[in-house]
């Protein structure tokens, strides 16, 4: 890891790497984003995630996500990703529950649907259909949790809305690279978005 998570531990790490797609294992883990180290941005969390495109780690204190950086807002409310997205939550340091999208169908298997991310200039989300799995309003100090038929999850929160307290981005960097990246995120100007 590039630097110390205040919200993911090490057991945890290593329990959610075996559940990591393969395309990503191996590589090292750079922190993009933090709200305690880049200030409580929805827009500087886009801008962060086009350091490293491919998969990343989104993390909230007792639950997160793998998503497909980079996060592009759009204000059409189209979704971007993949079924290599999933969700996590951790109930202590020895138990980690990983909920991946749910597959319906008898012979040909298919997904509910493909709301896997949606980013606009308001909010962040994953999951769809009646109900997001995951809601972060553009300030990250709110957010929402229901079951969603993208992942057929339960509420991964202790309650529907909870608030925010940290929020960080991680990024899967092959080792060559990893200097580069890191001097990218490092250089960077904060308060800068293109979006």
């Amino acid at each position: 890891m590039s630097e110390n998570s205040l919200l993911l531990s090490q057991k945890t790490r290593l329990k959610l790497y075996g559940s990591l797609p393969s395309l990503v294992k191996g590589r090292k883990w750079m922190l993009l984003y933090s709200t305690w180290k880049h200030g409580i941005s929805l827009s500087t969390l886009y801008r962060k995630s086009t350091l490293c495109p491919g998969l990343s780690l989104l993390r909230r204190c007792s639950f997160g996500g793998v998503v497909e950086a980079p996060l592009k807002p759009s204000k059409s409310k189209r979704y971007q990703g993949s079924n290599s997205t999933f969700f996590f939550q951790t109930y202590s340091a020895n138990q980690l529950f990983i909920v991946r999208q749910v597959l319906i169908g008898v012979v040909l298997s298919f997904s509910a649907n493909r709301y896997y991310t949606l980013c606009s200039p308001d909010f962040l989300a994953m999951g769809g259909g009646r109900h997001f799995a995951l809601y972060l309003d553009s300030d990250l100090l709110n957010g929402t949790s229901a079951s969603s038929e993208t992942y057929g999850n339960p509420c991964l929160a202790l309650s529907e809305d909870f608030v925010v307290k940290e929020v960080e981005l991680w990024g899967f960097v092959y080792a060559s690279r990893y200097e580069e990246i890191l001097a990218l995120s490092q250089n960077e100007l904060p308060g800068i978005c293109r979006w």
